[in-house]
């Protein structure tokens, strides 16, 4: 399976240590990833920093460690500021997907991963669904001559669940709208995970993993002299020590013809701390899950 390192692994968010976007090709490189999965946001692949020349740079220095753009990872939510129906937030969403297309043709990318949009108090349901399906059918046509492909993560509320994100892209009807499936939901979800990957196979031109455990939290109430119950921690933690089973997802996507990538991202405070060692070596657990997973073994 091809793999590529998320940039924000090594962006310093949630205090790791951080490098630099050229830093992070290299250390992608250095590592033995195929490709990088850049991330569309400072402090590294901002749409308002990448000049032309920038994008020259960072194109030759992916193709002078023999690396490709696998994705672009874009940040958006169709369903922002609803209370002010006065801002056209979503023609800015959409607007900021079409320049990302362009970004990526530059640096030879097919991918751009988005987000559908969060539930709003200031919108019904309906009304949420309708908008995120009506702004990615926009943005893929807008796309779609730069022979781009948006991948929907299964990340924000709308289209979270595996069932919901099938249905939002059936009714979005883009060749060029997929899913950008990822098995840390439906396993957080409580789904069978082999069966939700079974499910959306065939739409899947996208994964991203990381592994987490769940630690039980207990809120004390001294009137009772008990505890609570309320919802776990998920901590990320190296590749196989966690509950997302891989092996049987990824098993799942290989017997259905997948041929796209696998990123890897550290994105979350994770077991081991964010100094650069710890990063590497998860990094490498990745890897060497996935070239097990490949391989069939």
């Amino acid at each position: 399976m091809k793999t590529c390192l998320h940039t924000v692994s090594y962006a310093g968010l949630w205090g790791q240590a951080r490098l630099s976007v050229e830093e992070t090709i290299d250390k992608a490189a250095a590592l033995g990833f195929d490709g990088i999965m850049l991330m569309a946001k400072r402090p590294h692949a901002s749409v308002l920093d990448l000049t032309r020349q920038k994008l020259g740079d960072l194109k030759a220095r992916m193709d002078d460690h023999g690396l490709v753009c696998a994705c672009i990872a874009g940040y958006t939510n169709f369903t922002a500021d609803a209370e002010h129906g006065d801002i056209p937030d979503v023609e800015l969403h959409i607007h900021h997907t079409e320049h990302l297309g362009r970004i990526a043709a530059a640096l030879g990318c097919k991918i751009i991963r988005v987000f559908t949009g969060y539930e709003n108090p200031a919108m019904g349901f309906h009304d949420a669904w309708r908008r995120c399906a009506d702004a990615l059918r926009q943005a893929a046509d807008r796309v779609a001559d730069l022979n781009i492909t948006l991948a929907v993560q299964n990340h924000h509320d709308i289209g979270a669940h595996y069932l919901a994100l099938r249905e939002l892209l059936e009714e979005v009807d883009r060749p060029n709208c997929g899913a950008a499936f990822d098995a840390w939901t439906p396993t957080l979800h409580g789904d069978d995970v082999v069966a939700a990957a079974r499910a959306m196979a065939t739409l899947t031109v996208h994964t991203t993993a990381a592994d987490y455990v769940c630690l039980p939290r207990y809120h004390y109430q001294p009137a009772l002299v008990n505890y609570g119950v309320q919802d776990a921690y998920v901590r990320a933690v190296p590749m196989g020590e966690g509950i997302v089973d891989y092996r049987g997802f990824l098993g799942v996507l290989l017997a259905a013809g997948y041929s796209g990538y696998v990123g890897y991202e550290m994105c979350s405070p994770l077991r081991g701390g964010g100094g650069i060692e710890n990063l590497d070596r998860c990094a490498r657990r990745f890897l060497d899950t996935v070239a097990v997973t490949g391989s069939g073994a």
